[in-house]
């Protein structure tokens, strides 16, 4: 259902294997330390990842039996094997043996069972692993990378069982100030700002959507920044007021409500949209090419919607290098003069022919 990419810590870790190794297993302990990384296994995870398979048989002195289990259950997967039931029973036995106990291990195992489970249908024994491991690693593991995903693959779940209100119920689990990393706060803020803005709830959805954006920087996550930046402005543009506090002003008093109760006024302050736009404009992947563009669609539409449609003036005179065609529809909807909306329209049917 859902992953977190591997922080900045395993791959600077496999950088230095790769510009000053190989060196012996001592040596990798003390990078490790150096790094004040707490485990072994998500290093061992990174290496098989970026294909470094001779560091994996040096740092394989330190894994536990627990962690050789679980990550040849990773390997598998990353192999493309989707018949690991038994792998996973197998590693649930080696984590849950007296002298190889991991209770957080065992944690991350029964959401793998979960995740499996739903897979194959059993919805009813998956909410029975993902609430079981979400529990344990709760209590052993608290605001670990294995409890992040615990909690987002427990809203995500929810969602797709149709339960929105559950999946809110868990997202409200990752505090943002609980030690969760920033890159789970923000996933966890995207969902919530769209399941409020389903429900109606203004303020609501425009607040998560600023947190998922301010937290999706801290996690250097810039396709996710522009993503939440522009859900923010989309619910926002049409609510600024010079009278609004700001939005991190907002945000900080902000408090819980019960669906019956009466949201607050949604007004944010001219200069927060005005910086968000700016920043996400900024951010864009480089030139207009490339057959699928979904950031740039939604900051032209944006910028068209916001009178500011000048920021994309090079974009408008330059149709030929377009290649998504459902950017050459949005910038022909955009075009601020007939010759553009003719020069697009030709683009689009080029375009359209093509695919």
């Amino acid at each position: 259902m859902t992953t977190i990419e591997s922080p900045k810590g395993p791959g600077v870790f496999i950088s230095r294997w790769r510009n000053d190794g190989p060196v012996d297993s001592e040596t990798l302990e003390e990078w490790k330390d150096e790094l004040q990384w707490p485990s072994w296994l998500t290093l061992a995870e990174a290496a098989l990842f970026m294909d470094a398979p001779e560091l994996l048989e040096v740092m394989d002195v330190h894994l536990t039996p627990g962690e050789r289990a679980v990550l040849a259950l990773v390997r598998r997967r990353w192999l493309g094997d989707t018949q690991l039931d038994q792998a996973i029973e197998d590693a649930l036995e080696v984590v849950r043996a007296p002298d190889t106990r991991d209770l957080a291990l065992e944690g991350r195992l029964r959401m793998e069972r979960g995740l499996s489970r739903y897979e194959q249908g059993d919805a009813e024994g998956a909410e029975d692993d993902l609430t079981w491991a979400e529990t344990r690693l709760k209590s052993v593991a608290k605001a670990s990378r294995d409890h992040d995903l615990s909690l987002l693959n427990k809203a995500a779940y929810h969602m797709a069982q149709g339960e929105a209100l559950m999946a809110l119920q868990v997202y409200g689990d990752i505090a943002r100030k609980g030690g969760h990393a920033h890159e789970t706060i923000a996933i966890s803020r995207l969902g919530a700002s769209r399941i409020h803005h389903a429900l109606g709830n203004a303020f609501d959805a425009g607040r998560h959507a600023w947190n998922a954006h301010k937290h999706a920087i801290l996690a250097s996550q810039v396709q996710m920044a522009i993503e939440a930046g522009s859900l923010f402005l989309d619910f926002s543009s049409e609510h600024q007021s010079e009278d609004a506090p700001p939005m991190h002003v907002q945000v900080e008093h902000a408090k819980p409500l019960d669906l019956n109760e009466e949201r607050p006024n949604y007004a944010v302050h001219p200069s927060d949209v005005d910086g968000v736009f700016d920043w996400c404009i900024e951010h864009l992947e480089d030139g207009y090419g490339g057959p699928e563009r979904p950031a740039l669609r939604a900051m032209l539409a944006l910028a068209h919607r916001m009178g500011r449609i000048d920021r994309f003036a090079d974009l408008l005179e330059q149709p030929q290098a377009v290649d998504d065609p459902m950017l050459a529809a949005v910038a022909q909807a955009c075009a601020p003069s007939p010759e553009q909306t003719e020069a697009w329209g030709k683009r689009l049917a080029e375009l359209t022919l093509l695919s």
